[in-house]
Formats: structure tokens, sequence, C-alpha cells
């Protein structure tokens, strides 16, 4: 379990460093899924399976999104990747950052992070991801409304800004 955890934080450091490269956008949201990807298999190594399973739809719902405005917007006939020698040294260039930043904080930080939410309480009734979405729902329900109000009013301005000149998606039928 050690390896796969290992596997799953090079993963997302490696996918941070190349969405932070900022290539085109094609190649930003593949990262992007692929960073959200390893970041949920780091939330269920640690015992998270639920909050996981909902990070991972509701961040490739609101990615699809983000890459269909990005690639509309932003439509290039040759797009720069990964691979080309600008975008390959930025790259490097955080990933050298990591290890430096990496090799100055090494001295036993690690060794309480690989226990999971559920190896601490012994007679738990929850899980430790249900839990705390129990906790979200009750003591945080006021600042879920608030956010649903926002984002249903960010949907509102978007469509408005976006109406063209004469007819727009808001108007009276």
């Amino acid at each position: 379990m050690v390896y796969i955890m290992f596997i799953f934080l090079l993963g997302l450091v490696l996918g941070l460093a190349a969405v932070a490269s900022n290539p085109s956008p094609y190649f930003a949201a593949l990262g992007l899924v692929a960073v959200a990807g390893m970041g949920c298999g780091v939330l269920v190594g640690h015992g998270g399976s639920f909050l996981s399973l909902i990070l991972f739809l509701i961040y490739l719902g609101g990615m699809l999104v983000v890459f269909a405005y990005s690639a509309a917007l932003a439509a290039e006939p040759y797009p720069e990747g990964w691979g080309s020698w600008p975008v390959l040294g930025v790259m490097m260039a955080y990933v050298l950052g990591v290890c430096v930043a990496a090799g100055l904080f090494w001295g036993g930080w690690y060794e309480g992070a690989w226990v999971s939410a559920d190896e601490f309480a012994e007679f738990s009734v929850f899980r430790g991801d249900i839990g705390g979405v129990a906790l979200m729902y009750s003591a945080g329900g006021g600042v879920l409304v608030m956010g649903a109000w926002v984002l249903l009013l960010t949907l509102l301005v978007v469509l408005e800004l976006t109406r063209g000149l004469s007819r727009g998606a808001l108007r009276a039928v």
C-alpha cells in the first residue's frame, strides 16, 4: 500500500508540474484530469472513498465545462505540447523546485502521514469521510446554501455576458 501511495503522490506532483508549465489548454485540461485522479487516489488510500468519488465526479464535471470554454476561446492550429523545449524546460524547473523543497524539509514529517482516517477510532460508527460529509451538511449548511447561490449567480452572469447583440439566454418568452 505504501508503494501505491508513493506512485499516487509522485503522479500528483508531476501532474501539478505539467499543469503549471502552462501548455495549450488541451494539454492543461488533460493534466488537470490526471491530477484529479491522482489526488482522489491519495484520498482513497487514506480512507476517504466516498469523498474521493464525489470530488472526482464534481471536479470532472467542472473540468469539462472549463475545457469546453478554453478550447473554444483559444483554438490553436498547432498547440504547444509538453514535448516542446520551452514547456519541458519550465516543467523540469518546477520538478527541480519540488525536489529542493523536499530536500530542505526531509526530516520526519512524513511518518504519520501514511495512516488512514479509520485507524484512529476502533469502535467508531462512522467512517472518516462519511462523518465529515455529515458535519458539512449539519454545521456548514448555511455556507453550502450560500455557495450554491453564488454558483447560480455566476451562471446567470455568464449567460448574460455571452448573450450577443439582439437576443439573450435570459429573454422573456
